[in-house]
């Protein structure tokens, strides 16, 4: 085999593994927009059932977010996608930290 085309056959393999991983994280998305974990109070008894009512408004008002006249199951789930978003920023702040300069 050929330097040249072990290198073109190797792009090729990373370039197959990196678009199946893409693929992969598509399809982990959908399925997780789909299991609607706040639906009902049944399905988020973690965290709207048995976390006691006093430490979830303190902890909400340090998260920036508004407990007056709200349902507890609504500011749960404001809670959890405020923190999955600063997650993913950092995620991206991360990865574009650790990339090499072009």
């Amino acid at each position: 085999m050929r330097r040249s085309s072990f290198l073109y056959d190797l792009g090729r393999e990373i370039g197959s593994v990196i678009k199946s991983f893409e693929e992969g994280k598509e399809e982990v998305a959908k399925a997780y927009e789909k299991c609607d974990f706040f639906s009902s109070y049944e399905t988020s008894y973690s965290l709207t059932l048995a976390y006691p009512d006093d430490i979830l408004v303190e902890s909400a008002r340090r998260m920036g977010i508004d407990v007056e006249g709200r349902e507890k199951l609504a500011i749960v789930k404001e809670m959890f996608d405020k923190s999955r978003t600063e997650e993913l920023a950092k995620e991206v702040v991360e990865e574009r930290h650790d990339r090499p300069a072009e």
